[in-house]
């Protein structure tokens, strides 16, 4: 594949300072000024990198929340005339340098930027031993999970979750017009695409306002997710909004907390790996069937965020 992952996002947020206090907390890692290179110059806000991904999270001033930017990593200037190509096919406005392409996506609003950059190089992480029936991995010494110390260290940005106002269209911009992949759809609502390796880096899904509903940021294994969460609680109990659970579509596992300005952020592990396409068989669900596959279920205000309305009627008053 010659696109190869997330890059960066620029999330947009009325409340610049609280959220990425909050991040911080979260175990992204403040950088001085940010060398991310983005197609609005003038952004500036305060930027975060992961473990293994660089500068992934740009905050910056906005009047709501919502994701400005999505970049996405490409191998070379052949890919760029590829999209280049492909979005101009579908009649998508493109802004073209020497080393990125950009355009929006009119359904969620995000101005997607597909760029060189190199590909991510993770080391792995030391498997922790489990013992089970008939199998004693780890003798005479506690679990690793419980003597680990320290702040949790999320190692990349694995995807995003956006709602779009034509999700069929969105589906297209990303499939037809940037590249990606589906490795599943919920019928009528949803599409889990990929731009690498990971099961999904964008879910598009339908909803009556562009809006960012969640980022996802991966880390070891479910020791990480449960004292990454464990942490963040312990800050501020209403952070938490659903979780420890696992998911059916992608398979991994998962807790979720929401940000000062609404937006959901995820720790994840164990997500479906896809390397022979042919291998994968992309499945059709209904409704919510796949969402997840054990945990408590997932609240009201996750499914349809509290402030939804709010964002369809600044929306509505921007169009005025």
């Amino acid at each position: 594949m010659s696109l190869h992952r997330l890059t960066q996002i620029v999330m947009g947020v009325p409340n610049v300072e609280e959220t990425a206090a909050y991040y911080a907390d979260f175990g992204l890692t403040p950088t001085a000024a940010g060398t991310g290179a983005t197609t609005q110059p003038s952004l500036s806000g305060r930027v975060f990198a992961t473990a293994d991904g660089g500068e992934q999270l740009r905050i910056v001033h906005a009047p709501h929340r919502r994701l400005v930017e999505l970049g996405v990593g490409a191998d070379d200037r052949d890919d760029l005339d590829r999209v280049a190509a492909s979005l101009a096919a579908l009649d998508v406005p493109v802004q073209r340098t020497a080393d990125s392409v950009a355009a929006v996506d009119p359904g969620t609003q995000v101005l997607v930027r597909v760029h060189l950059a190199p590909r991510l190089r993770q080391a792995p992480s030391e498997a922790a031993p489990y013992n089970g029936p008939g199998v004693a991995a780890r003798l005479h010494e506690r679990a690793p999970g419980i003597l680990r110390e320290g702040p949790v260290r999320p190692r990349k940005l694995g995807h995003v979750v956006l709602g779009s106002t034509d999700q069929e269209a969105s589906e297209r911009f990303f499939r037809q017009g940037i590249g990606f992949k589906v490795s599943d759809t919920v019928k009528g609502l949803a599409a889990f695409m990929r731009c690498s390796t990971d099961h999904h880096n964008v879910l598009v899904q339908q909803a009556p306002v562009a809006f960012l509903h969640h980022t996802s940021w991966q880390v070891d294994d479910v020791d990480e997710i449960g004292r990454g969460a464990t942490a963040m609680l312990e800050t501020d109990p209403d952070r938490h909004t659903w979780g420890l659970g696992r998911h059916h579509i992608g398979s991994n596992f998962f807790w979720y907390l929401k940000d000062p300005a609404g937006n959901f952020s995820e720790y994840y592990s164990d997500l479906d790996c896809i390397v022979d396409d042919a291998l994968w068989k992309p499945g059709v669900f209904e409704g919510a069937k796949g969402l997840y596959a054990w945990g408590p279920p997932p609240p009201a205000s996750f499914l349809a965020p509290d402030d939804l309305a709010a964002l369809m009627t600044g929306a509505h008053s921007s169009a005025e």
